[in-house]
This record gives C-alpha cells, sequence and structure tokens, in this order.
C-alpha cells in the first residue's frame, strides 16, 4: 500500500513539475512578443511565433458593429521593425493558463502605451503548441477599447 502510495505522489509530482515548467515556457515566449515590440527586434519578434501564426483583432467598424480584422504576420513584424520615436509598450497580466499536452491557451488583460502616453486596453487571447520542445504562438485575438480601463 505505501509502495501504491509512493508511485502516485511521484505521478502527481512530476505532472505538476511538468505544467509549472510549460507554464514558464509559455510566459517566457508570451513575453518575448513583448520584449521584442518595445526592442522593435524582429528577429526575436519573429522566433516567438508558429510559421502558420495567425493575427485577429475584435474592434468595431464606422457605423459600430463589431468585425474580426486579420493582419498578417509579416505585416505586424515589418510594423514593429518601422524605426518610430515611441515605445511599443504592452504591459500585461497573466491570467488563465490552460495546458493539454502540446496545446496552451493563455488569457492576459494589457494596457498598451506609445511611450508614456496610453492608447487603449483589452486582452489577448493567446493559442500556443509546443514544437520542437518549444512554446511557439499559434494564434492571438484580442479586444481594444479605450473605456473600462484601470
Amino acid at each position: 500500500m505505501k509502495a501504491l502510495f509512493g508511485l502516485i505522489l511521484t505521478l502527481v509530482s512530476l505532472s505538476a513539475w511538468a505544467q509549472t515548467t510549460d507554464e514558464t515556457g509559455i510566459k517566457t515566449t508570451i513575453n518575448q512578443l513583448f520584449s521584442a515590440m518595445r526592442n522593435r527586434d524582429t528577429v526575436q519578434l519573429r522566433d516567438a511565433f508558429a510559421s502558420t501564426a495567425v493575427l485577429q483583432t475584435i474592434g468595431r467598424s464606422k457605423d459600430g458593429t463589431t468585425e474580426v480584422r486579420t493582419e498578417s504576420i509579416e505585416g505586424f513584424i515589418k510594423s514593429v521593425g518601422t524605426p518610430g520615436k515611441e515605445v511599443l509598450d504592452e504591459r500585461i497580466e497573466f491570467g488563465t493558463i490552460l495546458i493539454d499536452g502540446p496545446l496552451a491557451t493563455a488569457w492576459t488583460p494589457y494596457q498598451f502605451y506609445l511611450g508614456s502616453r496610453f492608447s487603449h486596453c483589452g486582452v489577448n487571447s493567446f493559442q500556443l503548441v509546443k514544437l520542437n520542445g518549444t512554446w511557439k504562438i499559434q494564434y492571438i485575438i484580442d479586444t481594444r477599447r479605450k473605456e473600462g480601463c484601470q
């Protein structure tokens, strides 16, 4: 009975360790994205994404209806890499992270600043995939608003 209890305890401990290690890897990849944005580092930025990644934003059209806009990864990397006076500073909080093997979801409320000037806030919803032992961003969809921000 003690041996069975010991085996169960070991398996639970290993599972918790793997979950913690994966959460660290997921946070590292997401933080890499925002560090690359702040530094306008297109190499680091591209490395955070899977090769088939998708970027989308939920916003409002001119007539006020909700719409989903898709941006290409290449367009995003080009816009971040374009020299500018202001730092692109997206400040996130890690909310929920869910993991199932090589698939993860991360929910990160954020506030976005251009330099020291507040621009907007919202939530990022990340889908990540573990490829060759490294977490990569496969999909991001976010909301953007100017009201209801802290």
